[in-house]
């Protein structure tokens, strides 16, 4: 298979500012403060047992991955019968050189589970290990050296307050089937709103379902920065090597920076903001690029709403679905965020690209308003970024 490979450009430095030496730089935007494990002496764990055990116990801990942790296997698999959406024998009937995904059926069977659209009985097989996250507790860094720290075949459950995720490649997750596995999985901690959350220079491709996933009680400040997310996949339920389920932003209370980001090859819910009556999702989408998606970037639910500014849009079919629900404001030259924030926006780009126009645009204004790591955060111009092969994630990291 071919896949358009963007040129890039411009390169993102860092500085070291935390005393342990590993993480590199501090978070901006909502998840400003975060500190994982602080200066704890770090540990360097060696196997599968290891890892999980330090992810886990009530320790705060800086872990530092130098090898590939692979957990495919570790767990058996299991053959049962799934389900054959009707995307996915469209894609068959095609014949067009591209595999499309079948599906994991949850108890809701055909008619309750979510990507089974008219579906038929297949028999299906997964690896069990992806359908169990490794479970990471408060006051945690997860840091990788290089490009060796690598997960293979299976997620991450943040259950706690306080977490970094740095330079680690996540990978694959059942890439053949719908819920085959979320890459980092929120739902919040003891029925609350999880707590600065910092995701940086991560790397995630090649996985089943949502590359991120916040949900139930969310996150109130989280910040996803300078990340590679990577969508190029031999299964897509859009039969175009492209990944479809890339990011869910949901949630009580939840609030997100996008920052830096590189999104590509994808199809849709790039993000996906917003979902449901009783939850109430924030986004800053700023200084981002996205480039060659075949589908939509944004798609907006019930109750999400979305700043978006100084972002590049590259061969972008839709960088916003259709439809009606939900709040984004897209910045034009005018002064009306300086009317809300304070301060002005900043233009975005769109180069070969679909349009982008708010949607009820002063609502998305409004809820910006009073969030001091939008008013005060400064965007740069839109532009490409670049990516290095010294890290995972995107710029120089040390």
């Amino acid at each position: 298979m071919k896949f358009l490979q963007p040129i890039l450009i411009a390169v993102v430095t860092f500085a070291v500012k935390s005393a342990d030496a590993f993480t590199v730089g501090s978070a901006t935007g909502f998840a400003a403060g975060t500190t994982g494990g602080g200066s704890a002496t770090p540990v360097y764990p060696t196997t599968n047992s290891q890892l999980t055990a330090y992810l886990k116990d009530a320790v705060p801990r800086v872990i530092v991955l130098t090898k590939t942790f692979d957990f495919r296997g570790t767990e058996g698999s299991t053959t049962t019968n799934g389900c054959r959406p009707d995307y996915t024998r469209a894609c068959m009937a095609k014949n067009n050189g591209y595999k499309s995904q079948d599906v994991i059926l949850s108890s809701g069977g055909m008619s309750g589970t979510g990507g089974c659209s008219g579906g038929t009985s297949v028999k299906i097989t997964y690896d069990n290990a992806s359908q169990n996250r490794l479970v990471v507790t408060e006051n945690k860094t997860l840091r990788g050296i290089g490009t060796a720290g690598v997960i293979m075949g299976k997620g991450l459950w943040l259950n706690g307050n306080n977490i970094i995720i740095q330079n680690v490649h996540i990978t694959e997750l059942n890439r053949h089937l719908v819920w085959g596995g979320d890459a980092i999985y929120m739902q919040g901690s003891n029925g609350s709103a999880m707590k600065n959350i910092w995701l940086d220079h991560i790397k995630i491709s090649r996985i089943g379902r949502q590359f991120i996933v916040a949900n139930n009680s969310g996150v109130s400040s989280l910040t996803i920065s300078n990340s590679d997310f990577d969508g190029r996949t031999d299964y897509s339920s859009s039969c175009d090597g492209r990944h479809y389920w890339t990011f869910l932003l949901y949630g009580k209370g939840t609030k997100v920076s996008m920052i830096n980001n590189y999104v590509h090859s994808t199809s849709g819910r790039s993000p996906k903001v917003g979902g449901a009556s009783n939850y109430n999702a924030i986004a800053h989408v700023v200084n981002n690029y996205w480039a060659d998606n075949s589908g939509h970037s944004f798609e907006l639910g019930e109750n999400g709403y979305v700043l978006a500014e100084g972002n590049y849009y590259q061969d972008t079919v839709a960088p916003l679905a259709n439809g009606n629900e939900g709040a984004l404001y897209a910045a034009t030259a005018s002064t009306e965020c300086k009317n809300y924030l304070g301060r002005s926006c900043v233009v975005n780009v769109l180069d070969k690209s679909g349009s982008l126009k708010s949607r009820n645009g002063a609502t998305a204004l409004s809820k910006m308003k009073g969030n001091t790591a939008v008013t005060k955060f400064s965007p740069r111009a839109a532009k490409k970024v670049s990516k290095t092969t010294k890290n995972f994630g995107i710029g120089v990291l040390n």
